[in-house]
């Protein structure tokens, strides 16, 4: 509860008090006090019914409009999570390619390499050396 709501609640409760206890000593009938204090008492009850209402009001509104935004933010948070993900998985793409067309040119100049060496001497054997 909120420190506002307290000091709403003390008010209205030292308002009732003072309330009945003016009543208790204004020099009136008891049939006349008994009724000042049932209106008192149905006019309290009437706003708290009512305060009540509004209150239960607001809060289901509150809730709602929560409910709604958290559900937007969830599916914006959805959304850009996906963003990201396919991002990231086509940076992944492009870095495996890049990664694989180094591979292939690195054993490409090899190829050359050996061939060029090959070209130059000829008497060497191709046995020993590894294939790619």
């Amino acid at each position: 509860m909120s420190e506002s709501s307290n000091k709403i609640t003390y008010f209205l409760a030292g308002a009732s008090i003072g309330a009945l206890v003016a009543l208790l000593f204004a020099p009136k009938s008891g049939r006349e006090l008994r009724s000042d204090i049932s209106d008192a008492t149905r006019r309290g009850i009437d706003y708290t019914t009512e305060s009540a209402k509004s209150l239960g009001e607001k809060a289901s509104h509150l809730y709602t409009s929560g409910r709604e935004k958290t559900s937007e933010l969830y599916s914006l948070g959805k959304e850009k999570a996906s963003h990201l993900l396919e991002s990231g998985k086509g940076l992944l793409d492009e870095q495996r390619d890049r990664v694989a067309a180094a591979i292939e040119a690195g054993k490409q100049a090899y190829r050359d390499k050996k061939a060029e060496a090959l070209a130059l001497n000829p008497k060497e054997t191709t046995d020993s050396e590894p294939a790619l």
